[in-house]
Parts: C-alpha cells; sequence; structure tokens
C-alpha cells in the first residue's frame, strides 16, 4: 500500500481544551487499533495544525505519547524572524511550540487576507532555510476553473512560490492541492478532476527542477471519510488535507481507514 498523508487543518477552531480532547482521543485510537499502530510511520503520517494559541497543547500531548502522536504543524507564518509585525509568528516562535510543519498559501490567506504570490514565495523559503516543512497550497476559483484557467492559475501559482529553488529543496515541500470551489463547500473536486490537476502539478515540479524528482502532492477541499476511498485511490494522489473533518479524531483517522481499506495490499 502507498503511503497516505493525512493532514488536518483545523483553522479558526479548537481551544486548549478541546485541543487536548482531541489527542487523547487519538491515542486511544491508535492504543485500540493494531492496523492504525501498525501503519504509523510507514503507510500513514498524520499531521494536525491547530491555531496558535492550541500549539502548546498539542506539543504537550506529544510529548506523553511521542509514539502514537501526530506531527504538529502551524496554519501560517510570516518570513520575518523578529521586527515590529504586530499580529504576527515568526519561525523562532514555531520551533519553540514544538511545530515542523507550515501550511503556506492557503486560499483563505490568498482571498480573504490578500497575501500575494511573491508574499507566498518568500514565506516558503524562509520555512526551507529554517529545516521546517512547507506545506504548499494553491489552487484555482469556480470562475477560473469555468473559465478553463485551471492549468493557468495552477502554473502561476508554482511557478511563483518555487522560483530559484534547488531540487533538494523542491523535494522537501509537501505541495497541496486546494480547489477553492471545493473548500468548505461540500463539494469536492472528482477523483479525475483531482487525479489531473495533481498529476500536472507533479509534471511542473519536475520540470522546474530539471530532473525527475519525488514530491508529496495531497489533495484538499471537502474531503470526507465518504469521498476518501475514490479520491485516495487515485495514483497520483498522496494524501488529503483535511478541513471540517479533522476537527475529531475518529472521523479524521476513519478517512486513513477507508482508504487502506479500499487497497488491496493494506
Amino acid at each position: 500500500m502507498k503511503k497516505i498523508y493525512l493532514y488536518g487543518n483545523w483553522k479558526m477552531n479548537m481551544t486548549r481544551g478541546e485541543t487536548e480532547a482531541f489527542m487523547k482521543a487519538f491515542v486511544s485510537a491508535f492504543a485500540s487499533s493494531p492496523s492504525l499502530a501498525a501503519a504509523n510511520g510507514k503507510t500513514l503520517e498524520v499531521a494536525v495544525f491547530p491555531p496558535f494559541t492550541s500549539l502548546a497543547a498539542a506539543r504537550d500531548a506529544i510529548g506523553v505519547n511521542r509514539g502514537a502522536a501526530p506531527f504538529v504543524g502551524a496554519q501560517n507564518v510570516y518570513f520575518e524572524p523578529k521586527g515590529a509585525f504586530t499580529g504576527e509568528i515568526s519561525i523562532p516562535m514555531l520551533k519553540d511550540a514544538g511545530c515542523t510543519r507550515v501550511i503556506l498559501g492557503h486560499s483563505e490567506r490568498r482571498h480573504i487576507f490578500g497575501e500575494s504570490d511573491g508574499l507566498i514565495a518568500k514565506k516558503v523559503k524562509a520555512v526551507l532555510d529554517a529545516g521546517l516543512v512547507p506545506v504548499l497550497c494553491y489552487g484555482e476559483t469556480l470562475e477560473e476553473r469555468e473559465a478553463g484557467r485551471t492549468a493557468e492559475v495552477v502554473s502561476r501559482q508554482l511557478n511563483t512560490a518555487l522560483s530559484g529553488l534547488s531540487p533538494a529543496e523542491l523535494e522537501k515541500i509537501v505541495y497541496a492541492y486546494e480547489p477553492v470551489w471545493a473548500i468548505g463547500t461540500g463539494r469536492s473536486a472528482t477523483p479525475r478532476e483531482a487525479q489531473e490537476v495533481c498529476a500536472d502539478s507533479k509534471k511542473l515540479i519536475a520540470e522546474l527542477a530539471g530532473k525527475p524528482i519525488a514530491v508529496v502532492v495531497l489533495y484538499g477541499g471537502s474531503v470526507n471519510a465518504e469521498n476518501a476511498k475514490e479520491l485516495l485511490s487515485m495514483d497520483t494522489i498522496d494524501g488529503a488535507l483535511v478541513g471540517g473533518a479533522s476537527l475529531k479524531a475518529d472521523s479524521f483517522l476513519q478517512i486513513y481507514a477507508r482508504a487502506a481499506a479500499s487497497d488491496p495490499g493494506a
């Protein structure tokens, strides 16, 4: 069975207490499931991305249950290490909080908070230089898809964010194709639509590298246990960046369970 990357973006949800409850339920699920325990780190990689105020709770839970706990990441970061940037969070702060991954370029950051392709590129480089894993999001709006501009938008976002990076750096990034029209709407891309863009993304990244390289591309956009089997069975989709379904440990892990059950090699 291929390795599945199951990443949960909690967005502006989950207090410290709710985070502690999630972690307790997550560890309990692993303790009661030999198949999950066997998969952890081999055919399954889990990461959660709490809000900044819950990072310490997540980190503390990992300290107690390191073997079963997921990786912890942040939902955003600024590219400067410190300074007069009111309201921002720095990479050293995230490292101090135990983060190993950072979501960058999410459509909500792009479209609600006005983050440009150029700003996202600076963040990607800064995160790589600090030894953390960027989870780079990209994707088109409904209007852009209906206008036949998906390939153009994806190419622009990836080319800008990855400009000047070495093949080794390109391989360290986790890529997340998230069509804007499928995020939080209950409407997911079809497996064929998602597969097509993820395949094109891998081809584009290899072209930027100047040689074939191995990269991880996730799909995000209303992923849940019901559609996970079909989406994650696609060859070029390596996992899922999950929103609402990641707020409860059981529904989150069920996404992997459904995908694993569909694989004859599992």
